[in-house]
């Protein structure tokens, strides 16, 4: 038999314990084959491991492919600087692992310092002594003691239970406390009410439990394990830079084996043509693109931690971006996880006269304990009780007696002295409460409550639940002198009816907004609740998730749905599930992505884990959240708040147009570095740029105009969009077609345009050969390299839009543009008219007068690139 279909008797029997507990030796021995009373955390890889992981994705493998062809090139043919490029190339490679390796460990260790970990000390009786031990020390037969406040250690079989309710919103995500007693029950333990689970919190009354489960064994262990064998995958920013690196790498290498073939057609020794293959290679290949990824996604998680979103992957920051998708909880996330006084009623005429009589039963039938001005108890009646306290103006007292709440009476009860007189005071469920009940107070005068009245209080009563509040009735009676109210049967008959009380959880305020928004955005929500349905559709109207009648599909009918059955119903425009379990919603979400969809998943407790580790996002609560929850999410709300995941969202979607942007901007400069290369080998010039002075670009004067395009503002309408298509590309057509043939044209134009004029004026002839060493030949190339930077200078603001114009976004809304510009300029005067600059890159000093005649190309770029979008915008309105 179950733990829970046996008696108190049949319990001990079963565990081999008693009432008073192991003792030490027994408990020594079961620790030892049991192991300790803990959640073992999900493996993960070693430090070491996730570390070497930076230098094996696959755009680390192409710059390690790049170094290694520096280094054969240099070791075969040395002079030619490819040991520099090589070294260049690995320095690249290692600070960007670096730099992504600490950007994780420090989300894991605010992770780490955001865990609430289960009950650290619990009073266990032991050899007929109680003691305070470590929660770890706990072995199945112990007597573990709760009350109110404490958190369960372990799954307990309750042989002893006063007034003891529990709330297990963290295991089985329903809001409301459920009593607990010792009865047996028959069916699932997970839905008795006998058994008090590891986690979950006492939130009224006290109670002995025998521990029957512990660790791993425990409802909560086993939801852990589910969580581990779940595979999250890749994030689609992830696929996307494999498809866009695997383009990139296609390109270079068709084009450097090309060249390299064609050199042998037009007579190049083979080292002559192995160099410059390695040459045009390195110049498509853009090597900055992997650190400026990492550092806008660094600081787009920087942005997301100051709007109270902790990010614990990098990747993750654009996930949020492209979500189509979000299944959230209701307790905590849209509502405020705190219940609420919402409407009071009787069947008085006047509401005054009514009202102060509930709320004298409200204030005086209730636990609730103040202590330095805050009130401690279970929600429901802490709501009451500050209530009744504002209504009222005083507090309780006088209590004689109390009769707790049981489930099968479900009511409480207290003899309390009032005025002289002394009362019986009832609350508990409307139909338990009303069935003892035999008179009414109806305008001010205690009538008799016949079948009408009856009819009419009930009306009331479903008026209420049709609100989807929790309804509580009250009632009292005055008790003679002499009377013997030794038993909650003695006292609680022919009651006089005071009325209801509707109490809710309510939402927060600024769900409402951000569900307008998720529309605006063509993102669809979805509630998972664990709480009833009547409930969860009163909130979802309330704010304002479904408007008509939605779709409502309850656990027990869930389970019966086949896979089509369940496609069908997300088919639906406005679903709610209630009454879930965890592999229901892991279900659920597994359905949503085999139908293409990005799915993002909020929760805070265990039963939400599985969940959140498949969704492509997992968000978390960081207040309310359990460590499970926590460690399965990919993000984390510091503040549990909705609204927060819609501000993520837009930083998220503003991230993924910002790598685009600075994309754009880092491959518009790779053609006028390859076209030098293919002038250089078809028309017999000496080489107009370096490799060198490639990678002066790459690296030096493009990172910081890049990624201040990485901090650029979201732009107008982006969360007005619907959500990315999936097959649509990070790095498809228009940005190949914008970066290469059209932006990238005319600085390759401006580059070959100053390298020749250079030549011109120093008296070259076509034909001539220059040494490497020669005045003119350095100072030809720095010109070509001087192009390049004055044309990315105007690059870098047409790049700040894929469709607006400059004159639209503005030219000063991004600060960072202009410091990301004077340091490419100074850069580039470093390199040009500094001796280390001449030194390391090849370079020689410029006249003023280059310089003014390279300026119009940058101002035709810019004018040209307005032109396009003025056309883009007129052809194709977003």
């Amino acid at each position: 038999m179950k733990i829970n279909e046996l008696t108190r008797e049949d319990v001990f029997r079963s565990l081999v314990t008693s009432s008073q507990g192991l003792s030490a030796e027994e408990a020594g021995r079961r620790l030892a084959e049991f192991g300790p009373n803990a959640i073992k955390a999900a493996r993960k890889r070693p430090l070491p491991l996730r570390f070497l992981g930076q230098f094996t994705h696959f755009l680390a493998v192409i710059l390690w492919i790049a170094a290694a062809l520096s280094f054969l090139s240099e070791y075969f043919q040395p002079g030619e600087g490819m040991l520099t490029l090589g070294l260049a190339i690995v320095g690249v490679i290692v600070i960007n692992a670096v730099f992504t390796f600490i950007q994780e460990y420090r989300a894991e260790k605010a992770l780490e310092a955001l865990k609430k970990l289960l009950p650290f000390k619990v009073t266990v009786r032991r050899g007929g002594r109680e003691r305070e031990m470590p929660a770890e020390d706990v072995v199945p037969g112990d007597i573990i003691l709760i009350a109110e406040g404490d958190k369960v250690p372990a799954d307990l079989r309750l042989v002893e239970a006063n007034g003891l309710r529990a709330n297990n919103a963290s295991l089985t995500g329903e809001s409301e406390p459920a009593p607990r007693d010792t009865k047996p029950v028959p069916g699932d333990p997970i839905n008795s009410s006998n058994i008090a689970f590891a986690g979950t919190t006492v939130v009224s009354g006290n109670g002995t439990g025998v521990v029957y489960a512990t660790g791993m064994r425990t409802e909560f262990g086993r939801i852990a394990q589910l969580t581990g064998a779940v595979t999250p995958g890749l994030s689609p920013l992830q696929k996307e830079i494999i498809k866009a690196t695997r383009l990139v790498a296609a390109i270079a290498g068709v084009v450097g084996i090309f060249f390299f073939a064609l050199g042998f057609v037009i007579g190049r020794s083979f080292w002559d043509n192995f160099i410059f293959a390695v040459g045009i290679t390195v110049a498509l290949i853009p090597e900055g693109m992997l650190p400026t990824v990492t550092l806008a996604l660094a600081m787009g998680s920087q942005r997301m931690a100051k709007r109270n979103a902790l990010i614990k992957t990098l990747t993750s920051v654009e996930t949020l971006g492209s979500v189509s998708v979000i299944c959230t909880d209701k307790t905590g996330t849209l509502t405020q996880n705190r219940m609420e006084v919402k409407e009071a009623v009787s069947l008085c005429a006047r509401s005054d006269e009514g009202r102060d009589r509930i709320f004298t039963v409200a204030l005086h039938c209730n636990n609730t304990k103040e202590n330095g001005g805050a009130l401690k108890g279970e929600p429901t009646e802490v709501a009451l009780y500050s209530k009744a306290r504002d209504v009222l103006k005083r507090s309780p007292g006088g209590r004689l007696r109390e009769f707790p709440f049981d489930s099968e009476r479900k009511r409480m009860s207290t003899l309390t002295r009032l005025g002289g007189g002394t009362f019986v005071l009832t609350k508990g469920a409307p139909e338990s409460v009303l069935s003892v009940c035999t008179n009414c107070y109806r305008d001010g005068t205690k009538v008799a409550f016949d079948d009408g009245l009856i009819g009419e209080a009930s009306d009331l009563f479903r008026r209420l639940m049709d609100k989807g509040l929790r309804v509580l009735a009250f009632a009292e009676r005055e008790v003679p002198a002499g009377e013997d109210v030794s038993t909650a049967g003695d006292a609680e008959r022919e009651l006089t009816f005071a009325g209801f009380i509707g109490l809710e959880d309510p939402p927060r305020p600024e769900v409402p907004e951000a569900l307008r928004k998720c529309r605006e955005a063509g993102i669809r929500i979805i509630m998972i609740t664990g709480d009833a349905s009547r409930t969860a559709v009163s909130v979802a109207r309330e704010i304002g998730l479904v408007a008509a009648e939605p779709v409502v599909v309850e656990g027990a009918d869930f389970a019966k749905l086949s896979d089509a059955g369940l496609r069908s119903v997300l088919a639906r425009p406005e679903v709610l599930f209630t009454r879930m379990t965890p592999k229901y919603k892991l279900r659920v979400v597994s359905a949503l992505k085999d139908q293409g969809e990005r799915v993002a998943v909020t929760g805070d407790g265990v039963n939400d884990a599985p969940a959140l580790k498949r969704a492509d996002i997992g968000i978390a609560m960081g207040i309310t959240g359990t460590d499970v929850a926590k460690e399965s999410a990919d993000m984390i709300l510091l503040d549990d708040n909705f609204a927060t995941i819609i501000n993520a969202v837009e930083e998220g979607r503003t991230v993924y147009e910002n790598i685009r942007k600075f994309i754009t901007y880092i491959f518009a400069s790779n053609i006028p570095e390859a076209v030098p290369y293919l002038a250089y080998i078809l028309f017999r010039i000496p080489l107009p740029l370096t490799i060198m002075q490639i990678l002066a670009v790459d690296l030096g004067t493009d990172m910081l105009p890049a990624l201040a395009l990485g901090s650029e503002r979201p732009t107008p309408g982006v969360m007005k969009l619907p959500p990315r298509d999936p097959a649509e590309r990070l790095i498809g057509l228009p940005v190949i077609s914008r970066a290469y043939v059209f932006l990238g044209c005319i600085e390759a134009a401006a580059c070959m345009f100053g390298f020749f004029w250079v030549l011109a004026k120093g008296g070259w002839t076509w034909g001539q050969a220059l040494a490497l060493t020669d005045p003119l030949y350095l100072q030809a190339t720095t010109a070509c390299l001087t192009a390049i930077i004055v044309c990315q200078v105007a690059n870098v603001f047409a790049c700040r839009s894929l469709r607006e114009s400059i004159f639209t976004i503005g030219w000063t809304t991004n600060k960072l543009i202009f410091l990301g510009v004077a340091v490419e300029l100074l850069l580039q005067f470093f390199i040009v008219y500094h001796p280390w600059g001449h030194a390391l890159f090849g370079t020689a000093p410029l006249p003023l007068t280059l310089w003014l005649a390279l300026i119009p190309f940058a101002v035709f770029l810019l004018l040209a690139e307005e032109a396009r979008k003025f056309f883009v915008r007129r052809t194709s309105p977003a």
